[in-house]
Parts: C-alpha cells; structure tokens; sequence
C-alpha cells in the first residue's frame, strides 16, 4: 500500500495489471424477441464457444487506464499482457508494479 502513498512522478509511473478469465458463450436456442406486453425470452440452457482473457491496465495516481482484449481465443499469458504494458510505456520512464 506504501506504493500508492508516493506522489504522481510521469518519470516513475505506478501501474496496476489485473486479469479476468472470461467464458464465451452461445445461445442453444435463438432468443424470442419481446412483444407488446411481455419481455425478450431467453432459454437459460448455452454453448460453451471456449475462454479469452480480459486485461486492465491502470495508473491510479494519473487517472489513466487502458483494457486488452486479445483477439484470438487462446491463452494469454503474463508474457503477452507484459509485453504489451513494457511496448505502451515509454522507455525512459521506470516502472512500478
């Protein structure tokens, strides 16, 4: 918690990484749309159509944030989020996590 008592530095940013695995799914039956005097209906039964990651970037003492959704399917890792932070911060600037 110390890290966030120290004052905002563009030079040495605090930045945060969070991940959250995500389910992607299907309807098994088309959904029947709302009618005058009742709402949408939607079976609860689904197709499982795998997983993806969803990652968060943020700068709390700045105010900045940036998500990452990965385009493909497929699993992504700590070295993929990394380097898509170490590629979006500049160099000359030192890194806190």
């Amino acid at each position: 918690m110390a890290v966030y008592a120290r004052p905002y530095t563009s030079q040495k940013p605090v930045v945060c990484m969070d991940e959250k695995p995500y389910q992607l799914l299907m309807h098994a039956r088309h959904p029947l749309p709302a009618r005058q005097g009742s709402t949408e209906k939607v079976d609860n039964e689904y197709i499982r159509n795998g997983t993806c990651s969803i990652f968060i970037f943020t700068e709390p003492l700045a105010g900045a944030m940036q998500r990452l959704f990965p385009a493909e399917q497929k699993e992504t890792g700590p070295t993929e989020s990394s380097g898509y932070l170490m590629n979006n911060i500049p160099k000359r600037r030192k890194l806190s996590c």
